[in-house]
């Protein structure tokens, strides 16, 4: 009776009752919810610091049909969606949902997720070794092949679709996806978001300090990375002219959120990169399950201070907008380094090798240092935009960058080494792969 009389006097002022009903749910919002203070904003970072040092890894890979190369779809008897169906039933994985539609699977510390252009992801628990890593890769692989058999779905090792390209592929049912196609600029972003693959590898850190060097570190290494693992140059059926087409879309997807997230000549700190994340401007946030879209009006400091159409900062706001911020090598509470094409034949297991062999060595990290310091800030950003193209025979300093690269292989090799656990085999093939001047794309690897 109060809400029909409310509404009748509401309609007699000529005034939106639905309008004043939400500025009051919204206001209760401001009353309940915890709000973000700027004093926790580091606290996931410095909640990763620990003494144990693990290795992490996620796995990307194109899934495509075996008889005619094309992308599988979502949607369809035989598609994605039905393939997660298909596994959970046979291996006992448990239902990733968004909006009642399967977009992952989870068992245990391991996730099988989809990206945008339902790429296939693994999500591996962080281990001691990088045996480990790929004895779990093995044991999920095997579960899923008779899925994949029964499908005509095949796996591929590559860092770009070969055949289909993103208008033919169609976005996952996933909310936060369609809102990110829509906001993320860039002439390449679809090309990004629906075509690609990579691999990312987990780094842990003991404190801030520790973090922040290894974090600067990995960014100097970046270009040399891409271009040792460059394995997209086949796009659409042809050859593109690039060896890494994958690293030129990123470098056409809104750099206002992609790229480096550092200043190489500043000794930084967990404040630094926060600082960073508060002036990246923000696409949604997230209540009740529904997307409150943000399109870029404000970047997170201006959420903190006053907030967005009623809606204050939480945490889970913080952790999200964290996410949704995509540089090379990022920071939570471990590093991920996220700038590698995916590989196969053995190459998937060196990439986690080699930062191993660097990142958990003092006198590796002063080594690669002191190489990679030689250049400048401005010489390495340079570098990167050459790299799609030529990978190891960009240049530096007019000289290519291939002995550099063979140069962090050995320093890396030789740590593993020394550890005594035989990780050092996991270079072997990125090592003769280098000897002979190639890289992943022209070894023909899928």
């Amino acid at each position: 009776m109060l809400k029909i009389l409310l509404k009748g006097i509401f309609i007699l002022l000529n005034l939106d009752y639905n309008f004043f009903k939400e500025k009051v749910v919204n206001y209760c919002k401001l009353e309940t919810e915890e709000r973000l203070e700027y004093s926790n904003l580091t606290d996931e970072f410095y909640g990763g610091c620990k003494t144990e040092q693990k290795i992490g890894m996620e796995y990307e890979r194109i899934p495509v049909y075996k008889s005619d190369g094309e992308v599988v779809p979502y949607k369809g008897e035989f598609g994605i969606g039905e393939l997660l169906r298909e596994i959970a039933k046979i291996n006992n994985w448990d239902y990733i949902l968004d909006n009642n539609n399967i977009i992952g699977l989870k068992k245990l510390h391991d996730t099988i997720t989809l990206e945008p252009g339902c790429q296939f992801e693994l999500s591996l628990k962080p281990q001691n070794t990088i045996a480990e890593l790929k004895n779990k890769i093995e044991e999920i692989d095997f579960a899923i092949s008779p899925a994949l058999e029964y499908f005509g779905i095949k796996l591929l090792n590559i860092g770009v679709s070969p055949k289909t390209t993103y208008r033919s592929i169609e976005l996952l049912p996933k909310r936060r996806y369609h809102s990110m196609a829509k906001y993320l600029w860039g002439i390449l972003s679809d090309v990004m978001m629906r075509e690609t693959a990579g691999i990312q590898v987990g780094i842990d850190y003991k404190s801030e300090d520790d973090a922040m060097k290894k974090f600067r570190l990995a960014n100097l290494m970046t270009p040399f990375a891409t271009a040792m693992f460059a394995n997209s140059k086949i796009r659409g059926g042809v050859d593109t002219g690039y060896k890494s087409f994958r690293a030129l879309a990123w470098l056409n997807t809104d750099n206002e959120r992609c790229g480096f997230a550092t200043d190489f000549d500043k000794n930084m700190q967990f404040e630094d990169y926060v600082a960073l994340l508060l002036k990246t401007p923000m696409i949604f946030i997230n209540r009740n399950e529904k997307l409150i879209n943000i399109n870029g009006k404000i970047d997170f400091k201006e959420f903190m201070d006053k907030g967005f159409e009623g809606f204050i900062p939480t945490l889970e706001d913080w952790k999200l907008h964290s996410n949704l911020y995509f540089p090379e090598v990022r920071l939570r509470n471990f590093i991920e380094i996220r700038n590698h094409d995916c590989v196969g034949g053995g190459l998937e297991y060196s990439i986690p090798a080699l930062y191993k062999g660097i990142m958990y060595s003092k006198d590796a990290i002063s080594e690669v240092d002191s190489i990679l310091n030689k250049y400048t800030t401005n010489e390495i950003k340079e570098l990167r935009y050459n790299i799609p193209r030529h990978a190891i025979n960009a240049r530096i300093k007019n000289k290519p960058i291939l002995d550099i690269c063979k140069e962090l292989c050995e320093i890396s090799y030789y740590v593993l080494k020394s550890n005594g656990l035989g990780e050092e085999i996991f270079l072997n093939p990125l090592i003769e792969m280098l000897k002979k001047g190639k890289v992943p794309c022209e070894m023909q690897i899928t």
